[in-house]
């Protein structure tokens, strides 16, 4: 531990050039004491660490000192790419896995590419849930991103969406996928690779079984045929609507991707609608989907969609009558 903070010091020191005991202790989370130790315990080791004195005064290291000590552990080089996302690697456990690896990264630049770096870090920011929501709470997604990480098996009991609800499963984790604030899990299962939503698992067993995952697995490809595929199995149906001239004008405003494409490539009518053809999942779910838009969206096929709708809006109009 003591090693690993004294290294840390250094790096700190190289990075930012100069610190106060006071700095040092809150970064480390130590007592001014302990830092008072660590540093000395580093002169006597030869490095050139001296301290300026006054009111701007601190640590410093002597002009041109550079280490090479910036080794990565193992699981400092699995949280690099979590670099510039805290939320993504706090929901993983791997908070100081990547504060650990950010520093020995800057550390390991000259000068002016650590300005650089420091500028990029404060002008550019994640945020990965979508509008209007919160990211998801996945209890397990910890211990599925061990699992991951160490191909290692796990005994899942996981909620679906169809009886019975609640199911018991052997996965053998080989990625993990962030989409839209919710955590998925790609597992190999006995029938073929599947996709689990991580909040859905209700309890979690690790195991020491390791497994063997295939060569030639490629997860950002496996996640894009997954999604296409999605697409394919969710869109059941097409339905034409009219939408207003109002409504197209304001575009950009619209959440409904599939809408939103189909008046792009339309060619507008004379009253400066626009009837499109898009896909949808299912008459309910068209129906609860589109009577949003009020009189701006009219259903002209399918028939049974516009009877879905019109008792939608009667139901309504009992219920506030």
């Amino acid at each position: 531990m003591r090693s690993s903070r004294l290294l840390s010091i250094l790096l700190l020191l190289q990075t930012r050039r100069r610190l106060t005991a006071r700095e040092l202790a809150d970064e480390l989370e130590v007592s001014l004491r302990t830092i008072y130790r660590d540093v000395e315990a580093l002169a006597a080791a030869g490095v050139p660490v001296y301290a300026d004195q006054g009111r701007a005064g601190g640590y410093r290291l002597v002009e041109g000192y550079r280490t090479r000590l910036t080794g990565l552990t193992e699981q400092e080089a699995a949280a690099l790419f979590l670099v510039g996302m805290p939320g993504a690697a706090a929901a993983l456990g791997l908070t100081a896995e990547t504060s650990a690896a950010e520093l020995k990264l800057l550390a390991a630049l000259a000068p002016d590419q650590r300005d650089r770096a420091g500028r990029l870090k404060n002008r550019f920011h994640l945020d990965l849930p979508a509008w209007y929501q919160d990211a998801e709470n996945s209890p397990q997604l910890a211990a599925v991103a061990d699992a991951v990480l160490h191909d290692r098996r796990v005994k899942v009991l996981y909620r679906r969406w169809e009886e019975p609800r609640e199911v018991e499963r052997l996965l053998e984790p080989y990625g993990l996928v962030l989409k839209n604030g919710a955590w998925y899990v790609v597992a190999a299962t006995p029938t073929g690779l599947r996709t689990y939503r991580v909040s859905n698992i209700l309890e979690l067993t690790p195991t020491q079984e390791e497994f063997e995952r295939a060569e030639d697995f490629n997860l950002e490809q496996f996640w894009q045929n997954h999604l296409e595929g999605f697409d394919r199995v969710r869109f059941t149906a097409d339905a034409v609507v009219r939408v207003s001239a109002g409504l197209a004008q304001r575009m950009y405003d619209v959440s409904f991707p599939a809408l939103v494409k189909a008046v792009a490539a339309a060619v507008p009518e004379p009253d400066g609608s626009f009837v499109v053809t898009i896909p949808i999942e299912s008459v309910p779910n068209a129906a609860a989907t589109l009577s949003r838009f009020g009189d701006a969206v009219e259903v002209l096929e399918p028939q049974e969609l516009r009877v879905e709708l019109k008792q939608l809006g009667q139901k309504l109009a009992d219920l506030y009558s």
